[in-house]
Order: C-alpha cells, then sequence, then structure tokens
C-alpha cells in the first residue's frame, strides 16, 4: 500500500480483497464519524445553533456532490482505468492532470461565490429560520463552504488512487477530516461553551479537516504518479471522453443535490431540530451503504471499467448485489427494530436527552424502508457507468427526487403536529422535535424502490444476464424478518438494562441468528461472516 503503514499492517491488508480493504478503510472513517456526531449531539443536541450547523454543511454539499466522488465515479475512473488497462500510462497521466486542473477552477470559483453569496444562499434554502439561526448558517456558511471545496480535491485523489488500486488511504482519510473536528468538540465541550460559538468553531475544524484529508491523499498520488501536473487541457481524446460522461454524471447528481436542499428547504418549516434530526438519523442510514455497498461498488467500478465482455460484467454485478444486499437487509430491520437502542447508546448522553432518541429513531426506522432499494440502485448504477451509461441512472434519479419531494410534502405536515415522547404520541404543543422529519424519510423510501424497479429495467436491457431482484429480494428477506422479530423481542425482554449494553447484545445474538438462518437457507454469502469465525476458531 501507498500509505505509512508497519510491516505488518501491510501484511495484514495484503489477504483482503480490495472490497474488503475499501470497507476496513470506511469502517474507521465511519466509527470517527459517530464519535464526532456523538460528541456534536452531545454539544449542540436539537437545538438552533444544530439546525444552522446542519443546514452550514448540508448547503456546500453541492459542490462535493456535483463535482465530487459520484461524478468523478461516473466519468474519470472508468476512463482513467480503462487507460491504465490498455498501457496508455502517458495519455492516462495527462487526462488525470487535466481533470485535476479544469476541476480546481470550477470548485474554486464555486466556493468563492458560496461565500460572497452565503447571505441570499441561506435565505432561499432556510426560510423557516428564525432571525438568530439564520445568521449563525450565513456565518458557518462562510466558512464551511471552503472546507468542502478541499474535500471535492480529496475526491479526485481518490479516483486516481482507485483507478491504480490503492485504496485504503482514499477511503480511512476522512477519519482526519472527523478527528480535526473530534479535537475541537471536545476542546468547546471541556469549556462549556454556548451552543452558537461551539458550531462556529466545529465549522473552523471542518475546513482544517478538510484540507488535512486532502493534503495526505496528494502525497500518495505524487508518490505514484510523480509526474502528473495540473493542466488546462481540454482537448485530450481522454479528456474529451471524461467531460461527455462527466456532464450527465453532474445532471444526475444535481437532481440528487436537489433533493437534499428540497429537504432542507421543507424540514427548516418545521418545528426546530427537524433539520438537525434529518442530519443524525443520516449518519446512521449511510453506515451500510458506505460500508457494505460502496466498498464493494468501488472495488469493483475500475475492474467493469477494464473487462470487454458483457457476461463477466453481469457476473460482477450479480456477485456485488448478493453481498451488499446480504448485509444491508439485515441492518435495515435491525435499525427499524432496535434502532431506538443504538441511537441512545450513540448519541444519548450530554444534552440529547431520551424524547430526541425516540425522534431520531423513527427517523431513521422511516428511512430504512427504502435502505435495500437504495443499496441495489447504487449496484446498478455503477454497472451502468461502466458501461459509460450515465445518461439513464441521471434521468431516473430525477423521478426519484420528484416523488420523493411530493410523497414527503404531503406527510410532513400532519406528522409535524405529533411529538414522540416516552409517554407515547401527544399533539401538544410542547418543546422538542415533532415528527415531520419522518414524513420526509417516508418520501425518500417511497422513491427509493421507485427508482431500484426503473434502474433494474434498464440495467437488465444492456446485461440480461443480471439476476432477479424480486428473487434475491425474497431469499434473502426471509431470515432478514425473523432477525427482526428476535430483535423486537430482545428489545423488550432487555429493556431494563443500559442502551451501551442492550445495543450490541441484540445486535450481536440478531446477527448470529439471521446468519445461520442464512446458511440454513442456501444463502452463499452467509460464508463471508461464517468463514472468518471458522478460522479463528480453526487458530485456536
Amino acid at each position: 500500500m501507498q500509505t505509512n503503514l508497519n510491516p505488518s499492517a501491510r501484511q495484514g491488508l495484503r489477504g483482503l480483497s480490495n472490497a474488503q480493504i475499501v470497507a476496513f478503510g470506511i469502517f474507521l472513517s465511519r466509527i470517527a464519524g459517530l464519535i464526532r456526531e456523538s460528541l456534536l449531539r452531545s454539544t449542540l443536541a436539537l437545538g438552533p445553533a444544530a439546525d444552522a450547523f446542519a443546514a452550514a454543511l448540508r448547503i456546500p454539499n453541492l459542490l462535493q456532490n456535483l463535482l465530487g466522488e459520484g461524478s468523478l465515479s461516473a466519468s474519470f475512473i472508468p476512463v482513467y482505468s480503462k487507460l491504465l488497462g490498455e498501457g496508455r500510462k502517458e495519455e492516462a497521466r495527462k487526462a488525470a492532470g487535466a481533470t485535476l486542473g479544469l476541476l480546481t477552477a470550477i470548485s474554486g470559483t464555486l466556493v468563492l461565490l458560496g461565500v460572497l453569496a452565503a447571505r441570499p444562499i441561506a435565505a432561499i434554502l432556510t426560510p423557516g429560520f428564525d432571525n438568530s439561526r439564520y445568521e449563525l448558517t450565513v456565518d458557518l456558511l462562510r466558512i464551511t463552504f471552503i472546507g468542502i471545496g478541499a474535500l471535492v480535491l480529496s475526491a479526485w485523489c481518490l479516483g486516481v488512487l482507485n483507478s491504480h488500486r490503492k485504496f485504503f488511504l482514499s477511503y480511512v482519510a476522512p477519519v482526519f477530516w472527523n478527528i480535526a473536528q473530534i479535537v475541537v468538540l471536545v476542546f468547546v465541550f471541556t469549556r462549556s461553551w454556548n451552543t452558537f460559538d461551539a458550531a462556529t468553531a466545529v465549522a473552523w475544524g471542518l475546513v482544517a479537516g478538510g484540507i488535512l484529508q486532502f493534503s495526505i491523499q496528494m502525497v500518495a498520488v505524487w508518490k505514484i504518479a510523480p509526474d502528473l501536473r495540473p493542466t488546462m487541457n481540454r482537448s485530450l481524446p481522454g479528456v474529451i471522453e471524461i467531460r461527455r460522461r462527466f456532464l450527465p454524471a453532474v445532471a444526475g447528481r444535481g437532481v440528487v443535490q436537489i433533493s437534499a436542499y428540497v429537504d432542507l428547504f421543507l424540514a427548516s418549516l418545521l418545528s426546530t431540530g427537524a433539520v438537525a434530526t434529518l442530519l443524525s438519523a443520516q449518519v446512521l442510514y449511510l453506515l451500510p451503504i458506505s460500508l457494505f455497498v460502496m466498498s464493494v461498488a468501488a472495488s469493483e467500478l475500475p475492474e467493469m471499467s477494464r473487462t470487454g465482455h458483457l457476461s463477466d460484467l453481469a457476473l460482477r454485478s450479480n456477485n456485488a448485489m448478493r453481498k451488499s444486499l446480504f448485509f444491508v437487509l439485515f441492518t435495515a430491520v435491525i435499525y427499524i427494530g432496535a434502532g431506538e437502542q443504538i441511537v441512545d447508546a450513540l448519541f444519548g448522553w450530554g444534552s440529547f436527552s431520551s424524547d430526541d432518541s425516540l425522534t431520531v429513531w423513527m427517523v431513521l426506522s422511516a428511512y430504512s424502508l427504502g435502505l435495500p432499494a437504495v443499496a441495489a440502485s447504487r449496484i446498478l448504477q455503477t454497472s451502468c457507468w461502466s458501461l459509460g451509461d450515465t445518461k439513464g441512472p441521471a434521468k431516473i434519479a430525477g423521478i426519484r427526487v420528484l416523488v420523493a419531494s411530493l410523497v414527503g410534502l404531503s406527510l410532513m405536515f400532519p406528522l409535524d403536529l405529533l411529538a414522540f415522547t416516552e409517554g407515547g404520541l401527544t399533539t401538544e404543543d410542547i418543546e422538542g422535535p415533532h415528527l415531520g422529519a419522518v414524513g420526509l424519510a417516508l418520501g425518500s423510501a417511497v422513491a427509493s424502490w421507485l427508482e431500484v424497479f426503473l434502474l433494474s429495467r434498464r440495467a437488465k436491457r444492456a446485461l440480461p444476464e443480471l439476476n432477479s431482484l424480486k428473487r434475491l429480494f425474497f431469499k434473502i428477506g426471509v431470515p432478514a424478518s425473523l432477525a427482526f422479530l428476535l430483535a423486537a423481542l430482545l428489545k423488550f425482554s432487555t429493556g431494563s438494562l443500559p442502551a451501551l449494553l442492550m445495543a450490541p447484545l441484540i445486535i450481536g445474538i440478531s446477527g448470529l441468528f439471521y446468519t445461520l438462518v442464512s446458511f440454513r437457507s442456501g444463502v452463499e454469502e452467509s460464508h463471508l461472516v461464517l468463514r472468518p469465525v471458522r478460522k479463528i476458531l480453526y487458530r485456536r
């Protein structure tokens, strides 16, 4: 590996597959992210400063989503990987340098515009914020735009490293982004700063973390390709092909970003805490996608792009789909069955109340209804991108956004009249989070199933050997349903235990049961869990 790992660490990573290396890197970064989010919730809870910080983090994500990993995965990585695979290293180097130069110019311009136009941007996207939340959002936006700009360039580094099959550093690098914020959060928490000052300090920690994440990866890129230099050459054949794929990919990511902005816009109209509630639920919701889907998709995309046979591509896609869904289906049922204990174990301390835990769990459960569909969609998108098809997934993403917005809008205001407390549902006008955010999450879940249906039909036209998703969902869904019942039973039977003990207990017992039932049901992916366990037992 290109990282500064000690010899024993390098040897351990050599024994892992590319997907496992990516998953390990993502796991470390997500653990750091959970620690950051836990400290953030203990410091800001779900109050006004938390809403402002969540908005200031979400709004500049336009840069990262439009120009970052998703768009580069659809355009830059397939072309760059193919050039490397064909031995055209000089052409690949020039294409990578031109991509870096153009990306730097575009992202730099957008960062400057974001800093200068922070006030009108906040006014348009968070119209429901009162004066104090609005002013804090403006101040934080001017800071976070700079940090997100660094993450865009970090995504280019990821594309180069992945294409050279150097996966670990690119996915562990976000650990440094999180650590910078964790250091700031620990400092402000021990000093008992007010929430507005704390949010400003964490925003500067985000900037420092973004620069650190990019710098570490850039050093590794220079080690792999020391002659790589940024240029503005747009006429190279490789760059022309990247641009051809990039624009539809940006359009697709833009549609997804519009969805995020619509959610932010609508959530700002709900009770105080709705924006922060969505963000907290999304931290857990995205965890299995990152660990079990993106790890597989990221490692497979360069290989899919290199293969010239549709049958090989279909085989890789089928294997990736089965692996991803095996883990994601279990995570979804655990979130629904015992998510309250998981949320409470991670966030339930400091200023974060038990009512906050209940509310975040309700939103997380609604999101989880669409979690398997999101996992399948990511794999199907990767298959389409490897074929050079970026327009189709972009159009389907547009349909998903429209449906999610319409369903969410129809549900959010009626649900915002309700608050979920320890005493049950109430319609009283109490302080604290209400359930309007649940409506937005339900809209996302419904739209995710429509997206996977449309993507599956499109992908099958090009790859008729793809497995039937209906059959696959049913085969893995039976063990997952039984695991849900067990998790719910354990939740009620261990209700008196602390959440820090209950959460791992429920996950561990239900996970073992799910794996064994899957094995008995003929689900081959159960060996992904059983094989390492057998090795450990055999060594002993």
